[in-house]
C-alpha cells in the first residue's frame, strides 16, 4: 500500500482532508466508477457492445475454405451465399454497417474445441448437438437442411430404396460431421471411410475407394451440378432425431448469445432466412425418400 504524506498548515485543510465516516467505515464517493458500469451497461446490445470481440465491428469465423451454396466463390465478404447472407442480414438487424462485418477463417474443428474464441461467432454448417454443447454455446438454428445420399449412377446403392439396400454399401465421410454421425447413429454403418475433407470424400468416391457418402441437401445439389456432376443424389434420409439443425457456435459462456438470438428470430420472423433458403438451397422435390 502507497501512503501519503501531506503537510498541512492550518486546522482547516485537516478537517477538509479528512475521510466522512459512517458506521466506522469510510464512504466512497457516490459516482466513483458509476460513469463507466452505466455504461457498459447502456451499450450491451449494441454494435457498440463491449462483449465483442472487436467493439463496432461484427467478427465472424467461417470455414477455409467455404463451399457453395453456403458461400459463394470462397469469397464470405461478398454476402452471395446461404449463409454469409443470414450473417449479413443479421448485422444490419442488430445495428452494424456491412463494412463492419469483419471475417476470419477457421478450420471446423477449430471451430467446436473448447476455449476463448478470437471472433463472436462461427458460421460453417455446424449442427447443434449435446456433445458438442459441452464445450462450446450454439444460437437457436437458422437452418434445418435434409440428409442426402450421393453415389455414382453405376453404385451399389444407386436403385436403393430401404435401409437394408443401404447397409451393403461401403460408406465415407469426413471426420468430425454430423454425417458421420448419421452413418454410424442412423443407418447403423460399421465400418466407415474417414477422410479429412469434404473434396477428399468426393474424391475416393469418384476414385471408387467407396460406394457412397451422405451429406445435407443444399451441398449435394451445388455438387452434383457443379463440382461433381459425375455423381447423383439417389435419395433423401430421415431427419436424425440428435441434429438439431445448424447454429453459428460462441465460446462457452459467451453473454452475445442472446442478443445474436433476438437478431437472428427477428429475420426468420420476417422472411428473411427463408428467401435466402430459396434463392440458394431449395432443390428438386422429385427426390425418392427412404425412410427405414
Amino acid at each position: 500500500m502507497v501512503r501519503r504524506c501531506v503537510l498541512v498548515v492550518s486546522v482547516l485543510a485537516i478537517v477538509f482532508a479528512l475521510p466522512v465516516f459512517a458506521g466506522g467505515q469510510a464512504e466512497a464517493p457516490a459516482d466513483a466508477g458509476g460513469d463507466e458500469m452505466a455504461s457498459d451497461q447502456d451499450l450491451a446490445g449494441t454494435p457498440q457492445d463491449p462483449n465483442l470481440f472487436q467493439p463496432g465491428k461484427l467478427t465472424v469465423a467461417t470455414g477455409e475454405p467455404v463451399y457453395p451454396p453456403w458461400m459463394m466463390n470462397d469469397d464470405p465478404a461478398s454476402g452471395e451465399g446461404f449463409e454469409n447472407g443470414v450473417v449479413y442480414a443479421l448485422a444490419e438487424e442488430l445495428g452494424f454497417d456491412r463494412s463492419d462485418v469483419v471475417w476470419v477463417r477457421t478450420t471446423f474443428d477449430e471451430g467446436i474445441a473448447p476455449g476463448a474464441k478470437d471472433y463472436d461467432f462461427n458460421v460453417q454448417q455446424y449442427s447443434i448437438t449435446e456433445p458438442r454443447d459441452e464445450f462450446v454455446d450454439f444460437s437457436i438454428p437458422y437452418y434445418e437442411p435434409d440428409t442426402a445420399v450421393v453415389a455414382l449412377p453405376d453404385s451399389t446403392v444407386a436403385d436403393a430404396t430401404s435401409f437394408a439396400e443401404l447397409r451393403q454399401a461401403s460408406w465415407g465421410a469426413t471426420i468430425g460431421t454430423i454425417e458421420y454421425d448419421y452413418l454410424e447413429n442412423v443407418l447403423g454403418i460399421d465400418d466407415i471411410a474417414v477422410y479429412d475433407d469434404q473434396a477428399a470424400t468426393f474424391q475416393a468416391l469418384l476414385a471408387g475407394q467407396i460406394d457412397a457418402t451422405v451429406i445435407g441437401l443444399p451441398t449435394a445439389l451445388f455438387v452434383t451440378a457443379v463440382q461433381v456432376p459425375e455423381a447423383r443424389i439417389v435419395a433423401i434420409l430421415p431427419k436424425d432425431e440428435n441434429n438439431n439443425g445448424f447454429g453459428f457456435i460462441f465460446e462457452e459462456g459467451s453473454p452475445l448469445v442472446p442478443w445474436i438470438n433476438e437478431g437472428l428470430r427477428a429475420i426468420i420472423a420476417d422472411g428473411t432466412v427463408d428467401a435466402l433458403a430459396q434463392q440458394y438451397l431449395i432443390g428438386d422435390d422429385s427426390i425418392q425418400e427412404i425412410t427405414e
